[in-house]
């Protein structure tokens, strides 16, 4: 049992109930016990009482794409170490992908991640489960066990099914037991030695590029593939004009389509390579400026669902490295929000959409009861400064590893609290 906090004189925004207004929070034994939207507020006795001075109070960020090295892969990342990342950007929860050694692909090895990372992380981790077994999208795994251990969706995280009747077998399958099913859409044959965008800057560059069809072509099969079996079907993350298009027109009749993008391609576009910047090197690659802008538009029109930051840490042997052999990944847990509120000082998108698209979301894409401010909802919460300048570096990151794609960049907003089930497990230097 803790103490009652109130966090007064806050900027309330909760995306799930479009509420953008002054107002005061009520935090007991975990959970959101009140809130008063509008003028001042009495204080109940014995309550700790934060003054947020005007500052912005959100859900905690859900971020449904994260690449943890443990088991297997500590030097990278820990689940201690992306945890204290987390909390620095105020993501409170976090789908961590299979893509680990041993994979994700058996109920006793889900169960052991929960447990442990209920004992190592200060954010909440949410294990997702293999379709296939060990990734190689041949066999699939055990889905109703996965569940039962505690999986919160199926994906074979950064690998791409590339059959069609496994697919379908899948799909079928995790419909069966409700799941998710989170597929990154890529055609192996069409990305082949490809290693970054299609188009005019490779054969500038001399780098063998990747056609948006390796990701429309996918997509369309799986959208019609998800119609077919009923399962609740999410594009992992997408980046080109042809598959906002393709998603658009496939939600007009089936409500369990959704889709996501990477914070990377929402804000950064193939030039952002420059001369050879392997930090750049991601998967879907950064895109031409048009498609950009028709991803936001997405984003706006509803056509995506989630943003997430793909935070994907690899060490510096294989990303300094000549760009077509260094590996693909970027971190991005503690720049995932900063990152996302440029479109909102740009005037791109409105402050309710962003936040809504790392919140509300991703909690009724997955199930949660968290990812939004209401009595009765776990206190997992972000008091940030919506103008706070800072700069990123990679000193003060986090994170085991430094492959930022934002190494330098300006930022306007700062999370200054994080909280999670009601405890304040972040406080900036400068932070109320």
């Amino acid at each position: 049992m803790t103490r009652p906090l109130l966090i007064e004189n806050a900027r309330i925004v909760d995306p799930a109930s479009g509420t953008d207004q002054m107002g005061a929070v009520l935090v007991e034994n975990g959970r959101i016990d009140d809130l008063a939207l509008g003028g001042p507020v009495g204080v109940p006795e014995g309550v700790e009482v934060i003054d947020a001075k005007g500052q912005v109070l959100a859900p905690g960020l859900i971020d449904m794409r994260v690449f943890v090295g443990e088991p297997g892969k500590e030097y990278r990342e820990t689940l201690a170490s992306a945890g204290a990342a987390a909390i620095a950007g105020g993501v409170t929860s976090f789908v961590m992908m299979p893509d680990t050694t041993p994979v994700v692909d058996d109920g006793a090895l889900v169960d052991f991640l929960i447990r442990r990372a209920e004992a190592q992380s200060p954010a909440r981790i949410l294990p997702a489960a293999a379709i296939t077994k060990g990734l190689a999208g041949k066999e699939i795994t055990e889905f109703g066990l996965l569940k039962e251990a505690g999986a919160v969706c199926l994906t074979d995280g950064a690998a791409s099914i590339q059959s069609s009747a496994l697919i379908r077998s899948a799909m079928a399958y995790a419909a069966n037991f409700d799941m998710a099913f989170v597929h990154q859409v890529a055609d192996a044959g069409l990305v082949g030695d490809g290693v970054m965008n299609e188009g005019l800057f490779a054969t500038v560059l001399g780098l063998k590029g990747i056609p948006r069809e390796a990701e429309t072509i996918p997509l369309a099969r799986d959208l019609q593939l998800a119609g077919l079996t009923g399962v609740r079907y999410h594009a992992a993350q997408v980046s080109t004009q042809g598959s906002v298009a393709l998603l658009a027109a496939a939600k007009s009749g089936d409500p369990k389509v959704t889709a996501g993008i990477s914070i990377n391609n929402l804000c950064l576009n193939e030039n952002d390579i420059g001369r050879y910047r392997t930090y750049f090197k991601l998967s879907p690659p950064l895109r031409a400026e048009a498609d950009r802008q028709a991803v936001i538009e997405g984003l706006r029109s509803g056509a995506i669902d989630t943003i997430h930051s793909d935070h994907d840490p690899q060490d510096s042997e294989v990303k300094r490295q000549p760009f077509a052999e260094a590996s693909n990944g970027a971190i991005g847990l503690e720049t995932l929000l900063a990152a996302a509120l440029r479109l909102v000082h740009s005037g791109d998108l409105d402050l309710l959409t962003v936040l809504g698209a790392m919140t509300r979301r991703p909690a009724e894409i997955l199930g949660l009861d968290s990812g939004r401010i209401a009595r009765g909802a776990p206190a997992d919460l972000v008091l940030f400064d919506l103008d706070y300048p800072w700069q990123v570096t990679e000193r003060d990151l986090r994170s085991k590893s430094r492959n930022t794609s934002f190494e330098g960049a300006r930022m306007q907003g700062k999370v200054m609290r994080t909280f999670v089930g009601g405890k304040s497990v972040f406080v900036h230097e400068d932070g109320i």
